[in-house]
C-alpha cells in the first residue's frame, strides 16, 4: 500500500499553497495497494514537532471506502468521516509551525473493521479503536518551516 502526493514528495517540503501562509487548503493525496481484505480505511495527519504534549494533529478520517483511489486537493473524500483536529475543529487545519523545521505525517491505515465513532472522534480514540485492527499501515511525510 502506498499514499503519496503530487503536491510534495515524501520528505519534501509542503509548498505554501496548503499552510497558513497561502489558501491553507488540504494537498491532494493518491492511495494505491490497498489490501484486497480492507474493510475502511483511515488516514492520520500529525505533526510530532509541534508544541505541547503528542503535537498536533491537522487531520482525521475513517471509514473511507477501501476503493478510494485519491483525495482531492481542497476537499473531503467522498466516502468516510472527518474527526476532530487538535485545533477543535472538524476537517482540515493547515500546517503553521511556529519555528524550525516540522515533519507533517500522512498515515494511511488499511483496516479489517469499520469503526463506530461520530465527527467528534480525536486521534487518541483512533487509535485505540485500530489497535489489532491494522492491515496495513504506510506514511507520507512533508516538511514546512515557515520563512
Amino acid at each position: 500500500m502506498k499514499i503519496t502526493s503530487p503536491s510534495f514528495e515524501n520528505n519534501g517540503s509542503i509548498p505554501p499553497k496548503f499552510t497558513c501562509d497561502g489558501e491553507g487548503i488540504n494537498p491532494q493525496l493518491a492511495l494505491e495497494g490497498v489490501p484486497k481484505d480492507t474493510l475502511s480505511l483511515a488516514l492520520i495527519a500529525h505533526d510530532p514537532d509541534a508544541p505541547g504534549p503528542g503535537g498536533f494533529t491537522h487531520w482525521i478520517i475513517f471509514n473511507m471506502s477501501p476503493a478510494l483511489k485519491e483525495i482531492r486537493e481542497n476537499s473531503k473524500p467522498p466516502s468516510g468521516t472527518e474527526g476532530t483536529n487538535s485545533g477543535g475543529k472538524i476537517g482540515w487545519t493547515s500546517p503553521c509551525p511556529p519555528s524550525g523545521i516540522h515533519h507533517y505525517h500522512f498515515t494511511l491505515y488499511a483496516l479489517d473493521e469499520v469503526l463506530k465513532f461520530n465527527s467528534s472522534a480525536k486521534k487518541t480514540d483512533i487509535e485505540k479503536a485500530i489497535a489489532g485492527h491494522i492491515i496495513e499501515q504506510t506514511e507520507l511525510v512533508g516538511l514546512c518551516q515557515r520563512q
